[in-house]
């Protein structure tokens, strides 16, 4: 899940609109709510974060210090004018990254996992994980996996929950956090069951062009990526 702060709702609506077309959750608050909500929001609503995006207004640095204090997620700053000043105000705030607008929601997402990657010594990167007698490529930006360097078309909630458990290879996730990462901690009418539908689905394609299963499934445990 992404999350956005803007003051302005033409904003919320255009970017939730285009992680929408990825098949990734997205959620929006103006910055006066989102100091609130972060100061009273549990370490299960923030692992949900793969990211912070900083819409155009006065208390960015600040706000970006407390999403530090909270998260290790990247925090990417959108820019309505670039300006070398306030750019190299927001990177001493904390703030990963600095974007001028307009930018594609791909192109947020690739970045963002670059972050990620440095954040985390390179774990995991996109790139080639073994995975069998072929390789799997995952890409994290949107694009289709691909398998022995054919592409594997996978609907937009199963190339995500695959991204996800990837990105914590060996690393048991319930279902419930993939249920979070996937739709979003504020879904509204969607039952976590659908999670097992889509990885039963995800495990089948992936088993029939490896050769077996690299995913681990535990009843009431959860899922893990093995290779």
């Amino acid at each position: 899940m992404y999350f956005l702060v803007d003051a302005r709702k033409s904003v919320h609506a255009g970017y939730k609109a285009g992680f929408d077309r990825e098949g990734i959750s997205s959620f929006a608050l103006s910055p006066d709510e989102f100091g609130t909500w972060i100061r009273s929001a549990s370490q299960g609503d923030l692992d949900a974060i793969q990211g912070f995006l900083l819409g155009d207004f006065a208390e960015r640095a600040r706000c970006a210090a407390s999403i530090r204090r909270h998260s290790r997620a990247p925090i990417i700053a959108l820019s309505d004018v670039r300006s070398l000043e306030q750019t190299l105000v927001l990177f001493d705030a904390g703030i990963d990254d600095v974007l001028p607008k307009p930018v594609h929601v791909r192109e947020i997402l690739a970045r963002s996992e670059a972050i990620w990657r440095r954040v985390n010594g390179g774990r995991p990167a996109a790139g080639d994980v073994r995975a069998g007698p072929g390789r799997l490529k995952v890409f994290f930006d949107g694009r289709d996996p691909e398998i022995d360097g054919e592409p594997l078309a996978l609907p937009r909630r199963e190339r995500h929950i695959l991204e996800l458990l990837v990105r914590n290879r060996g690393r048991r996730l319930t279902k419930t956090q993939v249920f979070n990462g996937v739709y979003g901690v504020y879904s509204d009418g969607v039952e976590e069951s659908v999670v097992e539908g889509h990885v039963s689905k995800l495990r089948k394609k992936l088993a029939q062009r490896l050769g077996h299963d690299p995913i681990e499934a535990r009843r009431y445990i959860g899922y893990t990526f093995v290779g």
